[in-house]
């Protein structure tokens, strides 16, 4: 099959992760959503916004457009293919697909989806439901596959664990009783470490030495993580190097934590957690009890930075000081506690352009265009 993923109506609800990618490039167990369709031998392509459309192409004549934010099952797969032109899907608020290029509904039937399906429609469902797709994902790529040898320094609880080829780890401990563990190609879980599943760990990823783990985590490509760890996405290419707690949150591309940064995740009253929303341009009810840093791509945390209880961070900001910053900091902001001032789009574009060199990327022009139109779209929240 052929599937457009278009963003949706949700798509605002999502930022600021999705200031910089489509919704189905958003990651929640081992996969990103549209990988999840693509191992399962789709053809996708990307119904987004204008500005993301030239890194992330569309596709011509496809034969279904699905809701980009469905994370896809089996049985959901069978009832969209067994769609007529005349109907759509749909569970609850969700148009979950209908045939041809058009998420449209006008004229056509509703088809009732009653089989249990995770749609991510706001940043917390990235690790409420990581859990469960994380399962679901070891599943999809490990069945009838054998696991790379495991070295015999390692203590192993449990029989779910599974090593691409080039992946290693050596003297932790690895518990995969309460989840799955998933080391992709050439991942590495150094000395000491702690896991209690699930985890996945991407291509060129690293847990440091002493590094603990768990609730249900995954860390996309070239992450290096130390610390205490719980819960928690990062999308790829990001680091938390060095000691320090990160709880339930969604890390985007290429951002930093300094050493020793720490983020609350319960309020001391454990009271549910408010967090900002780009659709309402207002802090509203996440319904969560644990909820913790949103941080859109490119930004950083200097050395003892202390994030409170569902903080939102947009893209490419720079955060430091003693004390607790805001709880929503907007993109291209510079500063702390005390206050931030603009974070001029030239030097963004340089910060951003020395930490891709290190990974062997550079910030081209299309890069630039995504990241200059996110600077300019922001700008009434730096005001």
């Amino acid at each position: 099959m052929n599937i457009l993923l278009v963003d949706g109506p949700n798509r605002t609800d999502l930022l600021p992760l999705t200031f910089t990618r489509p919704v189905s490039a958003l990651c929640c167990g081992i996969l990103t959503i549209a990988e999840k369709y693509t191992t399962r031998g789709m053809t996708i392509g990307f119904g987004t916004e204008d500005y993301l459309s030239k890194k992330f192409t569309s596709i011509a004549h496809p034969d279904f457009s699905v809701l980009g934010s469905v994370c896809p099952t089996s049985v959901f797969l069978v009832a969209v293919s067994e769609l007529k032109e005349d109907e759509y899907l749909a569970q609850d608020e969700h148009v979950l697909a209908v045939r041809g290029g058009e998420l449209s509904i006008t004229g056509k039937t509703r088809v009732e989806f009653t089989d249990v399906l995770n749609v991510i429609t706001k940043p917390w469902h990235i690790w409420t439901q990581n859990a469960a797709e994380l399962e679901a994902d070891y599943d999809l790529l490990t069945e009838g596959r054998a696991s790379a040898p495991i070295h015999s320094s390692n203590t192993i609880l449990g029989d779910r664990i599974f090593l691409e080829k080039g992946a290693k780890v050596t003297a932790s401990i690895l518990n995969t009783t309460s989840g799955s563990i998933y080391l992709a190609k050439d991942a590495e879980i150094m000395e000491g470490c702690m896991v209690r599943g699930g985890l996945a760990l991407g291509e060129h990823s690293a847990l440091k030495l002493g590094t603990k783990i768990y609730g249900a985590t995954t860390l996309g490509p070239h992450c290096k993580v130390g610390g205490e760890v719980n819960n928690c996405v990062l999308l790829g290419y990001s680091n938390k190097g060095h000691d320090g707690f990160l709880g339930n949150s969604a890390l985007g591309e290429w951002c930093n934590l300094g050493a020793d940064t720490n983020n609350s995740n319960l309020k001391n009253n454990y009271d549910h957690v408010k967090a900002w929303s780009y659709q309402t341009k207002r802090f509203t009810q996440t319904g969560e009890q644990f909820c913790g840093l949103i941080m859109g791509d490119h930004s950083k945390s200097g050395i003892n930075t202390m994030f409170n209880t569902g903080t939102v961070v947009g893209v490419s900001a720079n955060i430091y000081g003693a004390g607790f910053p805001r709880n929503f900091i907007s993109s291209f902001s510079w500063g702390g506690p005390q206050g931030t001032v603009e974070y001029k789009l030239d030097k963004a574009l340089d910060t951003a352009q020395r930490m891709m060199q290190r990974r062997g990327l550079e910030v081209d022009e299309t890069e630039r265009n995504i990241l200059e139109h996110v600077y300019n779209t922001t700008k009434e929240f730096r005001r």
